[in-house]
């Protein structure tokens, strides 16, 4: 009998209480609507909206008033249904948001809102003073003041590797290391949950100092010997050079000395 009595009282609490999650995703200057999937709301009812525990906008026997006014400021739409409208989204509106609705019951609806800031495309260069001795390049993509996102290297369709990061303004960076020499297309992407940008990399142009030998490796047509032999050549010919500036020298002297004795 104790036990019937027990299970009628959890069941009396289930048909009072009702509670409902939702995750909400917007980009910053979006407007965000957190729905109360409720059909118009009685007059008596009492309704409150909160953000992250705080009273934000609360309706009493039909009363509607506003709080929190510095971080919402004229921001905040309430309609007859008890959906909450935020216009002009900012990312300091992520957060926890619920809504709670008492009449002949108390029905409760939670709202995890994340809000984005706009992506820019990666930057991606190359680090000459990484460049291997063999034929590989070292590239590096990098992004600023990024939260909630994740930086990936793709060849072709193919994911390479990914970093993701959940912090609030951070600088962020991924490298790799690719052949200089190969045709396949790399590219570095950022993306978050509801957007994302591409950056294309053209490996021949990043890393073109990365091919040219150091001065004590060139090598020309397939062997030193034509550099050796441009070297000599030029050698040669600032010699012949300087002997002819001698010898003009020479020549006009010896006339001076000649004009001088008559």
């Amino acid at each position: 009998m104790i036990r019937t009595l027990d299970l009628f009282f959890l069941l009396c609490l289930v048909g009072v209480f009702d509670v409902e999650s939702h995750g909400v995703s917007v980009m910053v200057g979006d407007s965000v609507i957190l729905d109360s999937n409720a059909s118009e709301i009685e007059l008596r009812s009492e309704i409150e909206w909160r953000f992250n525990g705080i009273l934000i906008a609360k309706v009493i026997m039909g009363n509607l008033t506003y709080h929190d006014y510095t971080r919402f400021k004229d921001r905040l739409t309430l309609d007859r249904n008890g959906s909450l409208k935020i216009k002009d989204s900012r990312i300091t509106d992520t957060g926890g948001y619920e809504l709670s609705i008492t009449s002949n019951r108390e029905s409760v609806k939670r709202f995890s809102v994340t809000v984005y800031a706009p992506l820019s495309i990666p930057v991606v260069t190359s680090d000459i003073s990484q460049c291997s001795s063999g034929s590989e390049c070292s590239l590096l993509c990098s992004v600023v003041n990024v939260s909630h996102v994740t930086l990936s290297w793709y060849k072709g369709n193919s994911l390479l590797s990914s970093i993701s990061v959940s912090d609030l303004s951070i600088s962020l960076s991924l490298p790799l290391e690719v052949e200089y020499q190969e045709k396949n297309s790399y590219s570095c992407v950022i993306n978050n949950p509801i957007s994302n940008k591409t950056k294309h990399v053209c490996i021949t142009d990043l890393c073109r100092l990365c091919s040219v030998p150091s001065s004590d490796e060139v090598h020309y047509g397939g062997g030193t010997e034509p550099v050796i032999r441009l070297v000599v050549t030029a050698v040669v010919g600032l010699a012949a050079v300087a002997a002819f500036i001698v010898l003009v020298y020479d020549i006009r002297s010896r006339r001076d000395e000649q004009e001088r004795h008559r």
